[in-house]
């Protein structure tokens, strides 16, 4: 048994599955993926439909995701005498124009291939990925989340952070979040090339950043947290 953690996939479906090879994921190991499974890379549903299949894989809320489930609600309504004037407001298309802007054209291609029920499963998949989530391995406490923890304050409880504070503010991987040197705080969203040039998993502090760049030339990062070792694909 081991725990697996990787994020920013970006629909990178090929490189998803050789690190599944990499690490030899087993039925009794656990992966959790901190959002950003969709967009710009080729294959995101691909990617999501697979990862539906694997009870042991949990999945975290990441912007991409966020924006995507909003849109393709939406967009995935029938259309009747009822609604046809007004089910695409300038707001919806607006929020529309601004995914595909940023890579949302791949999902929105690969949703559109599936029929109504398979359409339904996807969108009731991402609507239940986590915002947050706290794994206790060895002695060490891992917290895990999409981008971090925006206007962090001490004290601070989850209910209180917005989904702009912890989809998409960046983490600060030089402040200690905690006091307990034992807890650590793993984050994807920020390309760690930002951080150090390099696409390989930053480690600052008790932070531990894991998105290097799949989709934009770097390489997808797993890192397994009983023995902290890196995979790269």
């Amino acid at each position: 048994m081991a725990t697996y953690v990787m994020s920013d996939i970006h629909g990178e479906f090929e490189k998803y599955l050789a690190m599944l090879e990499k690490i030899d994921l087993k039925d009794d190991d656990t992966l959790y993926v901190l959002g950003d499974v969709v967009d710009r890379g080729a294959r995101p549903v691909d990617v999501l439909r697979d990862m539906m299949k694997r009870p042991n894989v949990y999945p975290l809320m990441g912007n991409h995701d966020l924006l995507a489930l909003d849109v393709l609600k939406k967009l995935n309504v029938e259309i009747t005498e009822e609604n046809y004037a007004h089910h695409l407001d300038t707001d919806t298309m607006t929020e529309l124009i601004d995914w595909l802007r940023d890579g949302g054209s791949t999902t929105l291609a690969q949703f559109r291939a599936l029929d109504g029920d398979e359409k339904s499963d996807v969108l009731d998949y991402i609507e239940d990925f986590s915002l947050c989530e706290a794994v206790e391995v060895g002695d060490k406490t891992f917290v895990m989340v999409h981008a971090g923890f925006g206007n962090f304050r001490k004290g601070k409880k989850l209910r209180e952070y917005t989904l702009q504070e912890l989809l998409m503010d960046r983490h600060d991987p030089s402040k200690d979040y905690f006091d307990d040197k034992d807890i650590y705080v793993i984050t994807g969203h920020t390309p760690t090339m930002i951080y150090t040039g390099k696409a390989e998993i930053y480690h600052s502090s008790n932070n531990i950043c894991i998105d290097c760049g799949a989709c934009m030339g770097g390489r997808l990062a797993c890192l397994c947290l009983d023995t902290m070792e890196e995979f790269y694909v």
